[in-house]
């Protein structure tokens, strides 16, 4: 078990790329602040490289991470497109509208569901769950909605899960997110869609944006000339190399792996999710 070597940042194999996939939360900011010269790399690969695809799994539409990314001050000439696990999920929700269906998550996620046709419903009555985080009516441990899903796992009621994410880190804390929901449904035996990182539709999304940036069909995207990087083991670099991308492993304050730049734990993190890096970076720079 071997940790990837260490890189000083994205210039030292950038040549060997034409596109980037690129991670927000925990590589770009925190959520409250962008991360020193993560601009300037982003800027300099999509000047001297190709397309910069911003791919996140947040669960919101792609046209409000823009405003969001920009108020951190992010300028938009750092990337080419937006692509987010909220465009997968608008598509599982559109193939089984009207539904009805239950939510669980954010009252500020509910610009997720304009314009799909999706109707609400008990849980009882629901066809089917969407959970896009936890709310506050049901709790921040995931652990306690074990009681409120049990008779619709078993009932096999299908979960669209928004955001594969388990933690994301807030405020110096890590706090769950909607995969940790998901991870305790399927425990229960329920089904579960997962519509962001790890999972393909994503990735297929982001190959449409990189031809679009470039004015080529999608089959005339290499894989092997895309680079992917993120801070989440069993999402960004498992996704990726699921994908036949190769993967940086960004370790830093603001993200979610846990153990610094320690080589061992780098590489535990990186087995324990089936995953690998080509390299590893301490905070995105150029």
């Amino acid at each position: 078990m071997h940790a990837p070597p260490f890189i000083h940042g994205l210039s030292d194999l950038a040549a060997h790329y034409d596109a980037l996939l690129c991670d927000a939360w925990g590589v770009i900011h925190d959520g409250r602040r962008l991360f020193p010269a993560v601009e300037e790399a982003l800027v300099s690969f999509r000047r001297t490289r190709g397309p910069v695809i911003i791919l996140t799994n947040a669960p919101k539409p792609a046209d409000a991470i823009g405003p969001q990314l920009e108020a951190l001050g992010l300028a938009p000439g750092a990337f080419d497109a937006i692509v987010t696990s909220g465009e997968s999920t608008r598509a599982e929700i559109r193939r089984r509208a009207p539904g009805p269906a239950f939510r669980i998550g954010w009252d500020t996620d509910a610009i997720l569901y304009d314009g799909t046709g999706v109707a609400f419903s008990s849980l009882e009555e629901a066809a089917f769950i969407i959970c896009t985080g936890l709310a506050k009516e049901y709790g921040y441990d995931p652990e306690a909605y074990r009681p409120l899903l049990k008779d619709a796992a078993a009932a096999g009621k299908e979960m669209i899960c928004a955001n594969p994410d388990i933690v994301v880190r807030w405020k110096g804390e890590l706090i769950y997110c909607a995969g940790a929901i998901a991870r305790i449904y399927e425990e229960m035996g329920g089904p579960v869609v997962y519509a962001g990182k790890p999972h393909p539709a994503v990735y297929e999304l982001c190959f449409r944006r990189i031809a679009e940036a470039r004015g080529v069909d999608e089959g005339a995207v290499d894989r092997a000339r895309v680079l992917a990087i993120g801070d989440g083991a069993g999402t960004d670099i498992l996704g990726a190399n699921r994908y036949g991308v190769d993967a940086v492993y960004v370790v830093g304050e603001g993200g979610v792996h846990v153990g610094g730049d320690d080589e061992s734990a780098i590489a535990e993190a990186l087995a324990s999710s089936g995953a690998r890096a080509v390299a590893a970076m301490r905070g995105l720079k150029w």
